[in-house]
C-alpha cells in the first residue's frame, strides 16, 4: 500500500476511517470526500497520482467502506458528515485543506463552505451544482439501497457496465471490473459479494421523496451554498453527458461566480473519473495556485 490508515472518533462516538497518502509538507492537502454510496477507494488514482507532491487524505463517510455504520439511519445526512469532516481536520489538526467533492461529496464541500470557510484553502466541485435535475436524482434513488449481490468481480463489472455503459462508453471492460472492486465487497457469510455501504442509505431519500410527494417536507434550495464558494478558488467539473448537473445549471454557474474555472469532460456522464486528460490538465493547474 502507498497510503497509511487512520481511524478517529466521530462527535457521537462511531469510529470512521480514512486514507493518508503522505506527501510535502509545504503544500496544503487535499481531503476527498466521495459521492452517496462510494468509499476512498474511488480517489486512489487520484491520491496516488499527486500525493508525491502533496498530502492526501480520502475519507470513508459513516455507513461507507471501513467505517462504522450508523445505528440512527437519520444521520446519513449532508450536515452530518460535515461534521465528520470537521472532526477529522481537528484530530488532524490541520488548519486549511482543499476539498475534492464527487457529486454527495461536492454539497458537502459547499455546506463546509458555508459552515468553515476558514479551512478551505479550494474546492474542486465533481459533477454537482447547485440545481439537480430529477432524471439523475430519480436514476440515483432507483438503484440505491437494492442488496444486489454478485458471485464474482467479474460478474459485477459486466453488470455495472449493463447499467452505467451510457456513462461511461469507452470505459474497457478492465476497468469496469476495477470499478466493481471500489464499490463491491466479499460477504464471509455469504460466500458473495455485497455493496460496500449501508443499504439504510436509502432511507433518508425514500423520505425525503415521500414528502414530497405529499408535499411536505423542507424545499432545499444549494445556492446559497454554492454563492458561499464567491471567496475561495473553485474549480468545478461536469461530465458531458450529465444527467444530474445539466449543462444550462453549469452555464449559470459560470454566471453567478466569474471567477470559477469550468471544464467540461466529453465522453463521461455522473461522475467523471478524474482520471480523463481534461480532468488532469485542470486539477493540476488549479492546484498550482492553491
Amino acid at each position: 500500500m502507498n497510503y497509511a490508515e487512520g481511524r478517529f472518533s466521530s462527535t457521537d462516538g462511531l469510529e470512521l476511517y480514512y486514507r493518508d497518502y503522505a506527501g510535502a509538507d509545504d503544500r496544503v492537502p487535499l481531503l476527498c470526500l466521495t459521492g452517496l454510496t462510494r468509499n476512498s477507494k474511488d480517489y486512489h488514482d487520484l491520491a496516488s497520482r499527486l500525493a508525491p507532491s502533496r498530502r492526501v487524505l480520502c475519507m470513508d463517510y459513516r455507513g461507507r467502506g471501513r467505517s462504522a455504520y450508523d445505528p440512527n439511519w437519520q444521520n446519513y445526512q449532508p450536515p452530518t458528515y460535515m461534521g465528520d469532516a470537521v472532526a477529522m481536520l481537528t484530530v488532524l489538526n490541520l488548519p486549511k485543506v482543499v476539498l475534492v467533492g464527487t457529486s454527495l461529496g461536492g454539497i458537502v464541500s459547499m455546506g463546509l463552505a458555508a459552515m468553515v470557510p476558514h479551512l478551505l484553502a479550494g474546492v474542486i466541485l465533481n459533477d454537482i451544482g447547485p440545481d439537480l435535475d430529477n432524471s439523475g436524482l430519480g436514476r440515483i434513488a432507483g438503484y440505491v439501497g437494492n442488496d444486489t449481490r454478485m458471485p464474482d468481480f467479474a460478474t459485477a463489472g459486466a453488470g455495472l457496465k449493463a447499467m452505467f455503459h451510457g456513462a461511461y462508453p469507452d470505459l474497457a471492460d478492465a476497468r469496469w471490473i476495477e470499478f466493481a472492486q471500489r464499490i463491491f465487497v466479499a460477504d464471509p457469510a455469504r460466500g458473495d459479494l455485497r455493496l460496500d455501504y449501508d443499504l439504510a442509505l436509502a432511507k433518508p431519500i425514500q423520505q425525503q421523496a415521500e414528502l414530497q410527494a405529499r408535499g411536505e417536507g423542507p424545499a432545499f434550495d444549494l445556492w446559497p451554498l454554492f454563492r458561499a464558494l464567491r471567496g475561495i478558488p473553485t474549480l468545478a467539473i461536469r461530465g458531458g453527458l450529465s444527467d444530474l448537473l445539466t449543462a444550462d445549471t453549469f452555464a449559470r454557474m459560470g454566471d453567478d461566480m466569474p471567477r470559477l474555472a469550468r471544464v467540461t469532460v466529453p465522453n463521461r456522464g455522473h461522475v467523471p473519473l478524474l482520471d480523463e486528460p481534461e480532468c488532469v490538465g485542470a486539477i493540476d493547474a488549479f492546484l498550482t495556485h492553491v
